[in-house]
């Protein structure tokens, strides 16, 4: 499994902001938003800054998404 950010995207798409819109409001840096952008990891500390300032939940900034490599394995 992996962690997916489309629901951030999502959010921040119903709420008309842009990623650097985020950036200055939750006061993060442009490489945690680099990082999210390219599916990498982010601090749990970050994703508590992020739903703070969306005033959201976690489900919300991110999914957990199954490889395919094991969900072919699991047939």
């Amino acid at each position: 499994m992996h962690i997916s950010y489309k629901p951030l995207w999502h959010t921040l798409i119903e709420r008309n902001m842009r990623k650097e819109d985020l950036r200055l409001a939750a006061g993060l840096t442009t490489n945690m938003i680099a990082n999210m952008s390219k599916g990498k990891h982010i601090s749990m500390e970050t994703l508590t800054k992020i739903c703070e300032t969306l005033n959201c939940g976690i489900l919300d900034v991110i999914e957990l998404e199954q490889e395919n490599d094991f969900a072919d394995k699991a047939e």
